[in-house]
């Protein structure tokens, strides 16, 4: 799991300093996290600007910063530790692309103590958030990391082609070495941010395969739902304007489209959906208690960062989806199938997944076991299809759907029309039946029956697919009067005609 934690619940205070990862105290991660990064980013400073080249990718810069402090590095009353900068060059590429400045990004990461956050994910990886809601900082494995600075040369050319993606932004990777222990992180733009109440969180694969929400998520005062949770909640689908609609699913297309050119799967869709009708003082009360820092609001700007960035650039509203006067936070605006104002906060994340030996053997084994279509696990490019499937017909559609289409009215009156019409031609038909009737058991004279006949032709209250078989009637009616008034000159010739008017 990676940053479907973004928006869980920041742990209380004691209890965050109880949690361990590899044994060590998160409090002390956290203060290892802050001194490391203010070393690095600040000693980086001091290194002139140039044009990243490939090997930079792959240097790896390491400072030990003892408890008792040097010369470079502070004292801190944590453990002895050494702190490695992976690709530091390249990554300060990445944050100058996305308008992140060094002073920002300490002042981010460091002047205020990390938020920890609750993981409802199974891969046991720490989350935390910088107290202005810009960072997420999270624990990855160390094949993960390894993935990562492997994937760096692709992922600085595909930025700079496209720097509006939805893919996570990379601002920095990091390892913590303690007591023989090693503790990678990687800094991350922050997908949902806390002073936005998301009212439903979806972590959505495209599988159906145990993708719902654990009891003990559902618990969680703010959780993170699944696949089969959101077809059940949200069976209709997410409605957006046509501009807003082609604009997502084309960013989800190249999106995919470049993991799957890295042999990369089992990845997410974050999806965070804000209910605007849910009243404003909700919103403000949220603000009120998630204010970031004051000071520093309207300082840093983070190119690209936010969803509706993210997939058409700023500047470009909801079609009037979105009438009020709101500081939308950067979310894009849709619609539900109960016509509810939302805005929507969505990434892509846990890109970090290759599709190696094991994940190969993983998914061989559910198919054996299971239905292969609907595991998680599977090849990159039925994976990228089947999640865009999902995403195109199930979760994303257009807001035309919602309207009352005037042919729809115009079918049912045609299918009224033909109702009344086919009522119409029966009872005309069993009126002519039953006049036939009565002029042959009453035996009419042949003059009144040749008139009935001839003047029926002409009558207008039938439909024209009935004249052709009311005339022939008619005519075999006319033909066998006349013979029978012929049957006394010509008895012969009587059978003849009263065989061929039959």
């Amino acid at each position: 799991m990676s940053s479907a934690a973004e928006n869980g619940d920041a742990a209380p205070g004691k209890q965050s300093e109880e949690k361990t990862y590899k044994k060590t105290a998160s409090s002390a991660i956290k203060g290892a996290i802050q001194l490391g990064i203010g070393y690095t980013v600040g000693n980086l400073t001091s290194k002139p600007d140039r044009d990243v080249l490939m090997q930079d990718f792959y240097v790896v810069e390491s400072v030990f910063l003892p408890s008792e402090g040097s010369n470079l590095t502070p004292a801190h009353h944590y453990p002895d530790f050494r702190f490695k900068t992976y690709a530091p060059l390249a990554f300060r590429y990445f944050r100058e692309l996305f308008g992140i400045k060094p002073d920002d990004y300490l002042y981010s990461i460091c002047s205020e103590p990390l938020i920890e956050l609750s993981n409802p994910g199974a891969s046991g990886s720490l989350f935390f958030v910088t107290s202005d809601d810009e960072f997420i900082i999270k624990t990855v494995q160390h094949k993960e990391a390894e993935f990562l600075q492997k994937l760096l040369p692709g992922y600085y050319m595909n930025l700079n082609q496209n720097p509006r993606t939805l893919l996570p932004k990379f601002y920095g990777l990091y390892c913590m070495q303690s007591g023989g222990i090693n503790i990678r992180i990687v800094v991350m733009n922050n997908v949902l941010p806390r002073s936005m109440r998301m009212h439903f969180t979806y972590d959505l694969k495209g599988s159906t395969y145990k993708r719902r929400a654990s009891r003990k998520e559902r618990e969680k005062s703010n959780p993170t739902f699944k696949d089969l949770d959101f077809l059940q909640d949200m069976h209709e689908g997410l409605y957006f304007d046509t501009e807003t609609y082609n604009a997502l699913m084309k960013t989800l297309q190249r999106d995919c489209r470049v993991l799957e050119s890295f042999k990369i799967m089992d990845y997410s869709l974050l999806l965070g959906i804000h209910i605007l009708d849910h009243s404003l003082k909700e919103k403000e009360e949220e603000n009120s208690q998630n204010v970031p820092d004051a000071k520093r609001s309207g300082m840093q700007k983070v190119l690209y960062s936010t969803a509706m960035e993210s997939i058409q650039g700023p500047g470009k509203s909801g079609d009037g989806i979105i009438t009020e006067n709101l500081d939308t936070m950067g979310g894009i605006p849709a619609k539900s199938h109960k016509g509810e104002k939302l805005l929507l906060f969505m990434g892509i994340i846990d890109i970090l997944q290759s599709y190696r030996l094991m994940k190969k053997l993983e998914h061989s084994w559910k198919a054996l076991v299971y239905d292969g279509d609907t595991v998680s696990v599977h090849r990159p490019s039925f994976y990228a299809d089947r999640f865009l499937k999902f995403m195109n017909s199930r979760v994303f559609k257009k807001i035309q759907a919602l309207k009352a289409s005037p042919s729809k009215r115009r079918c049912n009156s045609i299918a009224a029309l033909k109702a009344t019409s086919q009522e119409i031609v029966s009872s005309v038909s069993q009126q002519w039946k039953d006049e036939k009737q009565d002029l042959l058991t009453e035996g009419q004279s042949f003059s009144s029956l040749d008139e009935d006949a001839l003047g029926s032709r002409h009558r207008p209250d039938l439909v024209p697919s009935t004249p052709s078989l009311f005339e022939a009637a008619s005519l075999a009616t006319t033909i066998s009067s006349s013979s029978l008034y012929v049957d006394e000159h010509c008895p012969h010739d009587r059978t003849a005609l009263y065989s061929n008017s039959k």
